[in-house]
């Protein structure tokens, strides 16, 4: 770059010097033609001041050429020290290198023209102006070229001041991050404190709750204990007994010597469990069934429930050991959900009360009467119709009677018009399955053997 430079300067004085320069003076006159000797010398002395005026305009540009040198090698240390800042735009220098490359040419070649046309000494102005001028654009290309060097130093100085500015944003994300582990520490300390505050809270609210629902607990048990030692009003259990209460058919059929014969009994009770078991509790007067018939087998026996427009059948019927007279049908889960109806439970202390209330005919009346125990008949109570108060229907009291403690629980069943079984279990005796073939059931057996338990009992129960 230093030797581009001085080539520049050099032909930049070389042509000032040849547009300074009086050319119509160094002419030969033209008024009068001398002799060919004297022209000749006369041309040698034109050539020789030429000459010294080159050379005089030469050691001048030596001496101005000598001054430049010591200017520009110290500004090569300057310059040299900004090349090593200026790595990264190499590729900008190359390329700015390449274009004085072509500028030196350019000069050279022009040089090669300027030596050409001193020596014919015959250029004339317009050439002169045209290598001025283009003398001149290669000046500003000069300056263009020193101009992109101080952008690309400005750009180099934003880029190292942005260096600069990462480096500061590295050291506060630093900071930051030393910070948010404190704090995390300091959130990871009060987490700890508020988990065993947590725990405690927790313990004492399972000991609030242990407390509140012992409190529950007994609260229940004394409303139980409340409402089971409360009467029910007799209108309210009346009510209760016509919501719930479900249709019961039997149609039984077998062949006899007079032809066949035909039964259909329909009655209207209650479902009771035993707690583990559901089930319909009806007198053998509701059946088919008669005790005063022996060796009848019957061939065909279907049972079903009715409520609304729901019917379902019944699989089996059982005859309790507790009485013969007593009949119970087992009901399935699924019958109790779709027949939506309540079911009853068999008293527990069924003696809790002095009165109970009898309900006849599967709702047609409903009273409170008195009953009291027999010593001689365990298991029975003993109806007192003389005391029967608050008669509410046209009726008395009389076999298949449902009858219900004050408590609303099922106590037992009439089996005659004076005594009432309690019904504490559905433990059967014998049992009918459903179909339309008995035959090998050997019904009339089953009723005879409950036929014979029942003449067994005492007079006063039959």
């Amino acid at each position: 770059m230093n030797r581009t430079l001085l080539l520049i300067l050099c032909d930049f004085l070389l042509l000032n010097l040849l547009a300074l320069t009086r050319w119509e003076k160094a002419e030969p006159a033209q008024g009068r033609r001398p002799p060919v000797p004297e022209v000749a010398a006369n041309a040698a002395s034109r050539d020789d001041d030429l000459v010294a005026a080159m050379q005089l305009a030469l050691a001048d540009e030596r001496a101005a050429r000598s001054a430049l040198g010591e200017r520009l090698e110290s500004t090569a240390a300057a310059l040299a020290e900004r090349e090593q800042n200026l790595a990264r735009l190499e590729a900008e220098a190359a390329r700015l290198g390449g274009t004085l490359a072509a500028t030196r040419a350019t000069a050279e070649q022009l040089t090669q023209q300027v030596a050409v046309a001193t020596e014919a000494a015959a250029m004339s102005k317009e050439e002169l102006a045209r290598l001025q001028r283009e003398l001149e654009e290669k000046r500003a290309e000069a300056r263009r070229q020193q101009e992109a060097i101080v952008a690309l130093e400005a750009e180099q100085a934003a880029a190292r001041e942005r260096i600069e500015g990462l480096s500061v944003a590295v050291k506060v994300a630093e900071q930051e991050k030393l910070m948010l582990r404190e704090t995390a520490e300091v959130f990871k300390q009060q987490a700890e404190a508020e988990r065993v505050e947590r725990e405690k809270v927790q313990a004492t609210t399972v000991q609030l709750a242990q407390g509140v629902g012992q409190l529950a607990e007994r609260s229940g048990e004394l409303t139980r204990e409340l409402r089971d030692h409360r009467p029910i009003n007799v209108n309210v259990l009346f009510g209760d007994f016509l919501a719930n209460r479900v249709s019961t058919t039997f149609t039984a059929f077998r062949r006899s010597m007079l032809g066949p014969v035909t039964r259909t009994r329909e009655a209207r009770t209650v479902f009771i469990t035993d707690g583990t078991q559901v089930y319909a509790l009806l007198h053998l007067d509701d059946t088919p069934f008669s005790l005063r018939e022996s060796g009848a087998d019957w061939e065909q026996l279907r049972v079903e429930f009715t409520k609304g427009a729901y019917r379902s059948s019944v699989a089996r019927v059982d005859f309790l050991s507790l009485d013969p007279r007593v009949v119970v049908l087992p009901v399935a889960a699924e019958q109790v959900a779709a027949l939506g109806v309540k079911v009853y439970d068999t008293a527990l202390e069924p003696f809790k009360f002095p009165e109970a209330v009898l309900i006849s005919g599967g709702g047609a009346g409903y009273g409170e009467v008195a009953f009291r125990l027999d010593a001689a008949m365990p298991g029975y109570v003993r109806v007192d119709n003389r005391l029967l108060t608050r008669l509410f229907g046209d009726f008395a009291p009389s076999r298949g009677d449902l009858v219900f403690s004050k408590s609303g629980e099922l106590l037992g069943i009439m089996v005659s018009g004076d005594y009432c079984v309690l019904v504490n279990n559905v433990l059967p005796a014998r049992s009918i399955l459903t179909g339309d073939d008995l035959k090998g059931q050997a019904t009339g057996r089953i009723l005879d053997e409950m036929a014979a338990r029942y003449r067994a009992l005492p007079p006063r129960l039959q």
